[in-house]
């Protein structure tokens, strides 16, 4: 009996659906002409991935005709770059891809973000379907249309909003990951829980082992977090709002990451997500917001996953409360100055705030690092 699951991001006729479980993969050819008849694709995705899942994607390709190319790019957060991107780019238009042909990007985020930027401006804007392949991506960056690069003055800073025509997110595929990978990826999925289902977060205290065990827990976790950003970017596509609470946790994650130059043997983005989120509770606290039960109850859950929750834990130097400071208030929640963070009143119960004073922001850094 399958297990598969299927998401609807309801975006009126650029709706798409996010189809969750173990063997999507081997299904991809049939869904994708079902899509887009007589496209011909673009795989892009980086070494790694293509070594593990790349002859399974081109042969589900093959069994219906689909006509395809290969472009590799090399793995981690540093191909997030304006030179692979240029890269990228001209190897669509090299293998003579129209307009209506499809950018298949298959691997994580950083191949997802990377590759939806490039089609979102090649030949001004190509379609491309998201083939998620680490936790993290199936559960967050494929879903919503976000895509970019990053800056060297900070993280996602060069992008543009470009929907997916399909997501396929083969739960089977997750099995190829790292531990240190899976878990980074469930520091996103947690955060569904802790910004407005708190329903979701027992049961997550309550399954996470059967999460982790590869069990029909896993789909289910997957498709209530893709539910739960479906229905944030159903109401707030660009971002004017709303959509700004799928980021609890990332104005501190994205300025530790910056602080780390993006060096994913020190801190990839989970884990970044994991500590901002604790710092999130934790500043909260501080602001009288929520209780220290709330902030002890959410660090004790990913200490369980095996997740980061303290600055003291990334390895290495890091730059000071000052410099923290300025690379958060490079973030793009910042509004005309004024620094923009995701708190909580408790456990699924976060809100965006405005406004908030940098010295409360730089008084409470100096007390955690």
């Amino acid at each position: 009996m399958s297990i598969q699951k299927t998401v609807t991001v309801d975006l009126g006729e650029r709706s798409y659906d996010i189809v969750i479980g173990p063997g999507v993969l081997a299904q991809a050819g049939e869904r994708i002409k079902a899509i887009s008849p007589g496209a011909r694709c673009a795989i892009v995705t980086d070494v790694n991935v293509n070594a593990a899942h790349g002859e399974a994607l081109r042969a589900s390709l093959d069994a219906v005709g689909i006509e395809h190319s290969t472009l590799e790019v090399e793995p981690g957060e540093q191909t997030k770059c304006m030179a692979v991107f240029e890269h990228v780019v001209g190897g669509l238009l090299d293998a003579r891809l129209e307009r209506r042909d499809l950018v298949l990007a298959l691997g994580g985020g950083v191949v997802g973000d990377l590759a939806g930027f490039a089609a979102s401006v090649t030949r001004r804007g190509m379609d491309f379907v998201q083939i998620p392949t680490s936790l993290l991506a199936q559960v967050d960056s494929s879903v919503g249309g976000k895509t970019g690069i990053n800056a060297p003055q900070g993280k996602n800073l060069i992008g543009a909003f470009h929907q997916p025509r399909l997501v396929l997110a083969d739960t089977d595929v997750l099995k190829t990951l790292s531990p240190r990978e899976f878990r980074a990826g469930y520091a996103e999925v947690a955060k569904y829980g802790l910004i407005d289902r708190p329903d979701f977060f027992e049961w997550l205290e309550r399954n996470r082992q059967k999460v982790f065990a590869f069990g029909p827990e896993l789909v289910e976790a997957v498709a209530v977090s893709c539910q739960s950003k479906a229905d944030v970017v159903a109401r707030d596509e660009l971002e004017g709002g709303l959509r700004a609470l799928l980021n609890l946790g990332h104005t501190f994650g994205h300025a530790l990451e910056s602080a780390t130059r993006y060096d994913g043997s020190r801190l990839v983005h989970g884990e970044g997500v994991a500590i901002g989120m604790a710092l999130a509770h934790r500043f909260s606290n501080r602001l009288n917001l929520c209780s220290m039960d709330d902030v002890n109850r959410v660090e004790a859950h990913l200490r369980d996953a095996g997740l980061p929750v303290t600055i003291g834990e990334i390895p290495g130097d890091l730059p000071g409360p000052e410099k923290l400071l300025d690379y958060i208030a490079q973030d793009k929640k910042v509004s005309r100055g004024k620094l923009t963070f995701i708190l909580t009143k408790g456990v699924g119960q976060s809100y965006i705030a405005r406004d908030v004073p940098s010295s409360e922001v730089l008084q409470f850094l100096k007390e955690v690092t």
